[in-house]
C-alpha cells in the first residue's frame, strides 16, 4: 500500500487511466469483431463499411497509447488483406 500523500494520488491516477484504457481497448476489439464478422460472412460491401468506421477509432485509441503505433498498423493491414481476400 502506498504511504506517502505522493504515492497515493499516482496510484489512484494509475487506477483511473486503466480504467479508461481497458474500455478504450474494449471498443477497439468491438470494431474489430464486427468487421471479422462481415468477412466471416463474405459480404465485402459491409466489411468495408465496417473496416471505414474502425480505422479511425484504431488510430485514435493508437494515437493515446492505449495500443501501440505498430500492433494499430499491423491489425489494419490484417484486417484490410482478409478484406481484398474477399474480394478475389
Amino acid at each position: 500500500m502506498a504511504n506517502s500523500k505522493q504515492a497515493r494520488k499516482r496510484a489512484r491516477q494509475a487506477e483511473q487511466r486503466r480504467v479508461l484504457k481497458s474500455s478504450q481497448r474494449s471498443m477497439v476489439r468491438t470494431y474489430v469483431k464486427r468487421v471479422i464478422k462481415a468477412i466471416d460472412g463474405g459480404d465485402h460491401a459491409q466489411a468495408m463499411d465496417a473496416f471505414k468506421a474502425a480505422q479511425p477509432v484504431i488510430d485514435r485509441i493508437a494515437d493515446k497509447d492505449v495500443l501501440s503505433k505498430k500492433k494499430a498498423a499491423r491489425l489494419k493491414s490484417r484486417l484490410n488483406k482478409r478484406i481484398k481476400a474477399l474480394a478475389a
